[in-house]
C-alpha cells in the first residue's frame, strides 16, 4: 500500500480550556500538516487521546478530520483495545470507507501469549472490511509483540499489511524487516528510531513529532528513502533534541505545548496527563525557534 509509505503523523485532540474538543484547533493542525508535505494522517489513535474520549467524541473528531482533509491525503483510524469481541464489533458498525487502513494498538495489561497476540489480530482482520496495521508499542502495552508473530500474521493474514514498530529496539526493527514479505508495511513508531528504519529498509514513520514540524521531518524520511543518507541524517541530528523533549512529560503532553508554542492549538490534556510545565514549554520554544531557522 504506497499511499502509506513515507511520514504519517498521529494527529492530537485538541482542547479548549473547558478541555471540550476544539474543532477549530483540529482543523488548524490538520492542515498545518498537510501544508507541511506529511503522506498520511492517523486519527484517534494514543496521541490522539483516544482513551480519554467518549464515543461521540470520536465521531466528532473523524468528522471534522475528513471535512478538513478533503481527501488530500490518506488517513488510518486507529481502533484497538484489549477486548478482542469489542473490537470486532467496533469494526464492523464502524463506517471505515473514508479510511485507507486501520492501526490497531497490541493488546494492553492483559499481557497475552504470543498465541494470543495472534488470534487477537487473526480475528480483527477478519472483521475489518480495511486492511490492518499491527501497532506493537511494548512500553505502553506490558508485552512485546515478537519477530516471529509479525511474521506469521504477515504470510497468514492477508489484511494485515503491515507494521507500526515502537518497540524502540532497532535490531528488533531490521528482524521484523527481513522476515516479512518485502511488500508488508513496516513502519517506526518512535521519531527517534524513523531514519534508522527508512535506512535498514523500512517503509516510513506514524510520528509525533511531525505533526510540529512537518516540512522538516517530512524532507528527512523522503531524503532518506531517495538514498540520501548524508543529509538526511543531518537533519535527524538537528531534530534530535525535539524528538527527546516531547516526551520527557509524556505524550501528548510535549507535542501539545509545541503546537501551542505555533499556535495551533492549546497544551491542554485531559487527566491523567498533565499539561507541560514552564521549564519544558520554555525549552521547547527555544528548540521551535532554532529548527525554523533551518533550511527545508
Amino acid at each position: 500500500m504506497k499511499e502509506l509509505y513515507g511520514t504519517g503523523v498521529a494527529i492530537v485532540t485538541p482542547f479548549d480550556k473547558y478541555l471540550k474538543v476544539d474543532s477549530a484547533a483540529l482543523a488548524k493542525v490538520v492542515n498545518h500538516c498537510i501544508e507541511g508535505g506529511v503522506d498520511y494522517l492517523v486519527v484517534l489513535g494514543t496521541t490522539g487521546e483516544s482513551v480519554t474520549l467518549d464515543p461521540a467524541e470520536k465521531e466528532e473528531i473523524a468528522r471534522i478530520v475528513i471535512e478538513v482533509n478533503m481527501g488530500r491525503v490518506p488517513l488510518v483510524l486507529g481502533i484497538g483495545g484489549n477486548n478482542t469481541s469489542k473490537l470486532e464489533e467496533e469494526l464492523r458498525s464502524t463506517d471505515l470507507e473514508p479510511f485507507a487502513a486501520i492501526l490497531s494498538v497490541s493488546p494492553y495489561y492483559n499481557k497475552p501469549t504470543q498465541e494470543g497476540i495472534y488470534m487477537h489480530f487473526k480475528q480483527l482482520a477478519e472483521a475489518s472490511s480495511k486492511p490492518l496495521i499491527l501497532y506493537n508499542v511494548p512500553g505502553r502495552t506490558a508485552s512485546n509483540m515478537l519477530p516471529s508473530t509479525v511474521m506469521r500474521l504477515a504470510e497468514e493474514c492477508p489484511n494485515i499489511i503491515g507494521i507500526k514498530e515502537a518497540s524502540g529496539d532497532i535490531d528488533q526493527v531490521k528482524k521484523v524487516i527481513n522476515l516479512v514479505p518485502k511488500n508488508f508495511l513496516v513502519i517506526s513508531g518512535d521519531d527517534i528510531t524513523a531514519l534508522p528504519t527508512v535506512l535498514a529498509g523500512g517503509h516510513g514513520v506514524i510520528s509525533v513529532l511531525a505533526q510540529a514540524l512537518p516540512s522538516q521531518f517530512s524532507s528527512m524520511i523522503a531524503l532518506g528513502r531517495q538514498g540520501e543518507n548524508d543529509q538526511a541524517i543531518s537533519l535527524h541530528r538537528k531534530m534530535k533534541a525535539g524528538m527527546e523533549l516531547i516526551f520527557e512529560e509524556g505524550n501528548p503532553t510535549g507535542i501539545k505545548a509545541m503546537l501551542e508554542y505555533q499556535k495551533l492549538c492549546s497544551a491542554k490534556v485531559r487527566l491523567p496527563m498533565l499539561e507541560a510545565g514552564t521549564s519544558l514549554k520554555n525549552k521547547i520554544g527555544e528548540f521551535v525557534d532554532q529548527v525554523l531557522k533551518m533550511p527545508v
